[in-house]
């Protein structure tokens, strides 16, 4: 490769190839690159010398000592290079310029090469400090997830307190002499507290391994969960809580009551699914509208879908549905827990769980799991 060519490849990559000569006086080798003319006033040209402490390019200064010592070293002790570092200098018309020197010894030619390092350099620093700014976030949704953490510890806390005043009124109104409608209402009241205590030791073993979506379930069909059994036994739960607010509750007539709705997965943590999304659709119901529960069967899973009469979700929140503190934009029920656990429990079973909006305004929620069978 001729001489020519080598210093047309170190200008096109903005490299400046200077020689020592004697005292503090540089030799330019080979073609100037563009960048070079803005730091010296008198026209530069391979073969020109120049001296770099009086030319424009007096910010080598410092490194120049490190230099003259890395060139007088014992050459059996000395390294092949060293570098300066990266500087920035500006220029008499304020432009921002980034530079890294490098000298070397080569056949005792003592060479300096400074390289512009340009816009390449300053795409690399954008991406750092983009890297940075994200880590920065990151830190600080890990700290507020973490606040809520706590947060939602308190609050189950608090939850447990209350509850065990409210099972207490359940006991004392065992003694007494209630009509059967009362005895009736006063049954489910004690069921309905008996799921939420089931409710909160959930949420709490959630909380503390992240419900490590090991809880035991089965996929054997004869002790598997039965899906319509389990959701006749919630509408029939849930009833009293939806006639107080107006709305209807009921069965898609289109379900086959012979069918076999066994599915994989654990009988109580399944009542906590369907419960919870009942529940979701009616605090997003107005009065005089209706909740409707079906189940379908598919090939190898059961679908399981719970459609209301409301206003729908907004699209802006539907991808953070089932995540965790996740809520609606009207901050309508709980604290974003209840879809959250939905979720992590339906695809520890295998299965699938999602909202879609209906045609005519209204919400359905879905899940489905793999029908409980022998093969699997």
């Amino acid at each position: 490769m001729s001489e020519s060519i080598t210093a047309d490849i170190f200008a096109a990559l903005n490299v400046l190839v200077l020689e020592k000569l004697k005292g503090d006086c540089y030799q330019i080798i080979g073609t100037v690159p563009n960048w070079a003319h803005n730091f010296c006033p008198s026209p530069l040209e391979s073969g020109h010398k120049i001296l770099l402490k009086k030319a424009e390019l007096s910010f080598l200064e410092n490194f120049l000592i490190d230099v003259e010592e890395f060139w007088n070293q014992d050459e059996s002790q000395q390294p092949q290079k060293i570098n300066s570092g990266i500087w920035n200098h500006v220029d008499s018309f304020n432009n921002e310029y980034f530079f890294e020197a490098t000298a070397i010894k080569v056949n005792n030619q003592k060479i300096i090469l400074i390289k512009h390092l340009g816009e390449e350099y300053q795409q690399q620093q954008q991406i750092l400090q983009k890297a940075r700014e994200n880590q920065l976030d990151f830190q600080y949704t890990v700290k507020e997830s973490q606040k809520k953490d706590i947060l939602i510890h308190c609050i189950v806390h608090d939850m447990a307190g209350q509850l065990s005043g409210i099972n207490c009124c359940f006991a004392l109104l065992d003694f007494e002499n209630l009509t059967p409608k009362g005895r009736e209402t006063l049954k489910i009241g004690k069921q309905q507290s008996i799921n939420q205590e089931i409710l909160i030791k959930e949420i709490l073993d959630g909380f503390s391994v992240e419900m490590q979506s090991l809880e035991a379930f089965t996929v054997n069909p004869e002790i598997a969960p039965d899906a319509l059994l389990i959701t006749q036994q919630i509408i029939q739960v849930l009833t009293p809580s939806f006639s107080l607010n107006n709305v209807e509750l009921k069965l898609a007539a289109d379900i086959n009551m012979n069918a076999d709705w066994k599915v994989v997965g654990d009988k109580f943590r399944l009542e906590r699914v369907i419960t919870n999304l009942m529940e979701n659709a009616l605090h997003h119901s107005p009065p005089n509208t209706t909740v409707t529960i079906g189940l379908q069967q598919h090939d190898n899973t059961i679908l399981v879908t719970i459609d209301d009469e409301g206003t729908g979700v907004a699209q802006e929140i539907t991808k953070n549905l089932f995540k965790k503190f996740a809520q609606g934009t009207d901050r309508k029920g709980k604290v974003g827990l209840g879809l959250y656990f939905c979720r992590i429990t339906v695809e520890r079973w295998g299965g699938e769980i999602g909202y879609s909006p209906l045609p005519e305004n209204g919400s359905r929620f879905w899940f489905s799991l793999p029908k409980a069978t022998d093969k699997h």
